[in-house]
């Protein structure tokens, strides 16, 4: 049984131990959570898909992360944002993705919010909320990342305050863990010091 530190892979290479339950997983944690990611459209995907993810597991979202871009344009916002009542229609219809109503209802909402926003908004209001890189120490087990820090419920707080929904303290916190705005592979995870 773990105690929530980092455990050697297939590989040999340790990781977090989240990771290691899927394939799907290890790829994820080795190729892009916690690397920093910029642009509105691909932050708009990952707020999307982390607010989908309320109440599931990540793997859930992760293996129909395809059938989610493909339904919703690739999460270009402008496209996003002319969805019509057909679209949602079809949507709610889609077993490619998560059928819930409010979940959908609020991703359309929150493009035809963002569509308004300057080019470049949300990724400066997002990457504004990061926490210094040496204010915490790096994790050692899993009991040692927090589900909701100060900078997340900011966020969170930022985010609501311009008209987003579906995007509360954990859900902000677990968007800043995917984007690379705090580094929470443990200590000895092998991500913790890849680029």
């Amino acid at each position: 049984m773990s105690d929530g530190a980092a455990l050697a892979g297939a590989d040999g290479a340790p990781r977090c131990p989240w990771a290691l339950s899927t394939p799907d997983y290890v790829t994820y944690h080795d190729e892009e959570w916690g690397r920093p990611v910029h642009g509105d459209d691909a932050l708009f995907e990952r707020l999307s898909l982390e607010a989908f993810q309320s109440g599931l597991s990540w793997i859930t979202i992760l293996r129909r992360r395809s059938g989610f871009r493909a339904a919703f344009a690739g999460f270009e916002i402008a496209s996003v944002a002319v969805f019509t009542d057909e679209d949602r229609e079809r949507l709610l219809a889609d077993p490619g993705i998560i059928r819930n109503r409010a979940k959908i209802d609020a991703t359309l909402a929150n493009a035809r919010v963002l569509a308004e926003w300057a080019p470049g908004d949300l990724d400066e209001l997002i990457w504004s909320h990061a926490p210094d890189p040496d204010g915490r120490a790096a994790p050692r087990t899993l009991a040692d990342v927090p589900a909701v820090t100060d900078e997340s419920t900011a966020l969170s707080k930022a985010l609501k305050k311009r008209g987003l929904r579906f995007v509360g303290p954990t859900t902000a916190y677990a968007l800043m863990q995917a984007c690379g705005l705090v580094n929470d592979h443990l200590v000895a995870c092998r991500g913790r010091s890849l680029p």
